[in-house]
């Protein structure tokens, strides 16, 4: 059953691909770098190819995504494409070939800082495959990240933004999208936990 699973998955990417159409897109991020997405189309096997050729190099800061992260953020845009309800698995990737050239900010090399490339620039991929899709506007391009404590205590969360429009649908008002997959601790937690007051 979990094959059956699977192929189901990978059924339900092609059936999407197949409707789609070649596309690329330039996404230059706040710093300047660019993160750049070709999808080719190939309709006789319903597959395409996912190609982040031209993407700037490994970035000083921590700005960089691990490939795994991308892979990740490709996964979610495609499985989006998907009307009906199926279970997220890698049958979903089995139509697309997805390359990330090594060196670049999404696919560093040791020792490259990280951290920003997970919750920042997945944010990003996400926004630069669904222009090259052209199936939805960008959102916020951000997680907004908001941070604060001292040396007892330390609280870390992702604040809401917004989605973008696309053909025959609005967008949304602050809501989480895309890679955030995160929702507001509860007030009564917070405050019980840490010294603050929610208002």
């Amino acid at each position: 059953y979990m094959g059956h699973v699977r192929a189901n998955a990978e059924e339900s990417v092609r059936a999407i691909i197949a409707g789609l159409r070649d596309g690329s897109y330039r996404y230059e991020t706040d710093s300047g770098a660019v993160i750049q997405v070709a999808l080719r189309v190939d309709h006789r096997t319903r597959g395409a190819v996912v190609d982040f050729a031209g993407t700037s190099a490994q970035q000083p800061g921590n700005a960089n995504a691990p490939s795994s992260v991308v892979m990740a953020a490709v996964l979610y845009v495609f499985r989006t494409l998907v009307a009906h309800d199926i279970p997220l698995n890698s049958g979903c990737l089995a139509p697309l070939d997805v390359r990330i050239p090594e060196g670049s900010m999404l696919a560093p090399t040791y020792p490259a800082a990280t951290v920003a490339g997970n919750v920042e620039t997945s944010q990003a991929v996400t926004g630069a495959l669904y222009g090259a899709l052209g199936v939805q506007a960008e959102g916020s391009g951000t997680m907004n990240n908001i941070t604060f404590g001292n040396d007892r205590v330390q609280y870390y969360e992702t604040l809401a933004s917004g989605s973008g429009a696309g053909d025959g649908f609005d967008g949304a008002d602050a809501v989480q999208t895309h890679m955030t997959n995160s929702r507001l601790t509860d007030p009564e937690v917070l405050e019980w936990r840490y010294p603050v007051r929610v208002e």
